[in-house]
């Protein structure tokens, strides 16, 4: 039972110092599911916001409320559309682990059913340098198909070059 006290104790510490007051589930969260979600979630912001620096945007995300408020999945790609980035989250919603889809393009969630000319649409906003909303049918690591809804812009860097693009997801019906 002590081990019990010290994990309470510690989750207690932990959910004080966050911005985000939403407690767990239930008190007794043997598999700390909710607490690695929070967990992942803030070394998701302090990568994002790594990245950011270190590309020098001219603009600030709100990473911060996509991700702990809204539970959107983000996923970040160079000036080529390869994968830098992708929250942990991103793994339930396409079965991908975040590792796995590094260095890849965002194509790797399309498969025979996705819609051509949605495709086309969001290709031609990113060649515009553009930012875009849509909903694509995309495709999960096992084969499932999932609706996306994709918000995604160009992300400059304090040159006036575009230096990635950011993309906020959610699973939507």
């Amino acid at each position: 039972m002590k081990e019990f006290e010290v994990y309470d104790s510690a989750a207690q510490r932990f959910y004080d110092a966050l911005t985000i007051k939403s407690p767990p589930l239930a008190s007794w969260d043997f598999y700390a599911v909710h607490f690695d979600a929070i967990c992942n979630s803030y070394l998701d912001i302090s990568l994002l916001k790594n990245i950011a620096k270190r590309n020098k945007w001219s603009s600030s995300q709100p990473f911060e409320d996509h991700l702990l408020n809204d539970g959107l999945v983000i996923v970040v790609t160079d000036a080529q559309l390869r994968i830098v980035h992708a929250t942990h989250n991103i793994f339930f919603m396409t079965g991908y682990t975040p590792e796995e889809i590094l260095g890849k393009r965002p194509k790797i969630f399309q498969g025979k059913d996705t819609c051509q000319k949605t495709s086309k649409r969001i290709k031609e906003a990113i060649e515009k340098k553009e930012s875009f909303e849509e909903t694509i049918l995309n495709y999960r690591k096992d084969g499932s198909t999932y609706n996306c809804r994709i918000l995604a812009e160009p992300v400059y860097n304090t040159s006036g070059d575009v230096i990635n693009f950011i993309a906020y997801e959610k699973e939507v019906a």
